[in-house]
């Protein structure tokens, strides 16, 4: 199980990290990271279990650029069901708490709503709500809660947790053929830093623009536009946290006409600009 704190160095950041925007001052918080079972490769990506004790009277924003895929949240006060939020994802963390989540695979969120995933964009619903056909969410909400509430930074409470969850997802059935091309389609995206346009990717995976513009709002809630511009913005998140990075060579490697149109996008997305941005790690 992989561990970070609220201040990851630039050697240990892995691809979550990528779509956190951490304040590297903000030492309030902790989070360990675990893969899941092997048989559950095509259903979901990973947990990820944070823990935090912010002092009295302060707070700790935390902003993400959500990867598209559905999750799951259970804390001590909710649990939900996220569809992927197309602009920033902004929880403010205070007081003493801990949250289990998962990140699903990007074809997996349908299972669970039993209905196009766009009907979930920008929205959440408690997981108490969701067909019991599907997933039960009551019964599973009570379990977390019971191994995680007497002393959440267990190793052993968060991996009981963790089993919890998993037990729960074997319920569901098989990702069918459909969602395995959406999962491919998806992971070609985000490991092909060169790939720009929309029609490169459909040469590649042999669809027409239309079938993938279906598929993609069918099972994650956005096109491929989107998908294409939120890995390049998580890209550049990353890229902005090295010392030696230039503005102007990280639009220009990112297919941007150049350096204001990349700070535009960037502003647009996080809220602040790269340099803003980037003065965090300096």
């Amino acid at each position: 199980m992989a561990t970070g704190s609220g201040a990851p160095e630039a050697s240990t950041r892995d691809d979550i990290e990528r779509a956190h925007l951490v304040d590297p001052s903000d030492r309030t918080w902790s989070i360990a990271r675990a893969e899941v079972s092997p048989d559950l490769a095509t259903l979901a990506r990973r947990f990820w279990i944070p823990v935090w004790d912010v002092p009295d009277g302060e707070i700790a924003p935390q902003k993400v650029l959500q990867y598209p895929v559905c999750l799951i949240v259970v804390s001590g006060t909710y649990s939900r069901f996220y569809g992927v939020v197309s602009g920033l994802s902004q929880t403010v963390l205070s007081g003493h708490g801990w949250a289990v989540g998962l990140m699903f695979q990007p074809a997996a969120g349908h299972l669970l709503t039993r209905a196009p995933v766009r009907r979930m964009t920008d929205r959440f619903v408690d997981l108490t709500t969701l067909d019991p056909r599907a997933i039960d969410g009551a019964a599973l909400t009570a379990v977390v809660r019971e191994v995680m509430s007497p002393d959440p930074g267990s190793e052993a409470a968060q991996a009981q947790a963790r089993a919890t969850v998993e037990a729960e997802l074997r319920r569901l059935p098989p990702v069918d053929e459909e969602g395995l091309l959406v999962n491919a389609i998806v992971e070609d995206v985000e490991t092909s830093p060169d790939l720009l346009r929309v029609d490169e990717l459909c040469d590649r995976f042999d669809v027409s623009e239309r079938t993938l513009q279906r598929l993609l709002h069918k099972r994650i809630g956005l096109g491929p536009k989107w998908l294409i511009r939120r890995r390049r913005l998580q890209e550049a998140a990353d890229r902005l946290r090295d010392a030696d990075a230039g503005l102007a060579g990280i639009a220009a490697d990112l297919g941007y006409a150049d350096q204001a149109h990349f700070t535009r996008d960037f502003r647009k997305a996080t809220g602040l600009t790269p340099g803003e941005f980037a003065a965090r790690f300096r």
